[in-house]
């Protein structure tokens, strides 16, 4: 497993995780609208991107498992997100690309804080988290991105450099 900068190769596969039922039921945004051209598009300006970073998660064989991104950096924190197609699940893929994506944001980026938010719909999501020991924030982080009803609704986790050390 590793880490690495999406390529364009890796977009049918992108779009099959955007087709699943089982993978994007509980995730806001309308994935099975896509095509595989906005993949391809999102896959291109991923790469001169500023304010967020977008990698994907290979096996050895350098085949595409999912996308780990940071989003929204800026003053020194960053919106943790993952997407990972069905075959990866169960696997270590999401274990191993959520903790590097951490890492580079909180050891190589120098980055103070990563926080996200799940729908509680979202129970394989929240499972996953509680499981690999993320701490959940009382209350929500008013981050800027969602409506207050949202914010309010979402389960919150951060992380940060005190944390980790």
């Amino acid at each position: 497993m590793k880490l690495r900068k999406l390529e364009q190769k890796d977009a049918p596969l992108m779009l099959e995780w955007m087709h699943d039922k089982d993978v994007t039921e509980n995730l806001q945004a309308n994935f099975a609208s896509k095509t595989i051209e906005d993949c391809e598009a999102f896959i291109e300006s991923s790469l001169e991107d500023k304010d967020n970073i977008h990698m994907a998660v290979v096996d050895e064989s350098d085949e595409y498992m999912g996308t780990v991104s940071l989003k929204n950096i800026k003053d020194g924190t960053a919106e943790f997100a993952i997407s990972m197609r069905t075959k990866s699940m169960g696997k270590g893929y999401s274990k191993y690309g959520m903790a590097e994506i951490i890492r580079i944001a909180l050891e190589d980026m120098g980055l103070s804080e990563v926080y996200w938010c799940v729908s509680p719909d979202n129970k394989r999501a929240v499972r996953f988290y509680d499981k690999n020991g993320y701490s959940r924030v009382k209350g929500y982080i008013d981050t800027g991105m969602y409506s207050k009803e949202q914010s309010e609704y979402y389960i919150w986790y951060r992380v940060t450099k005190k944390q980790e050390s």
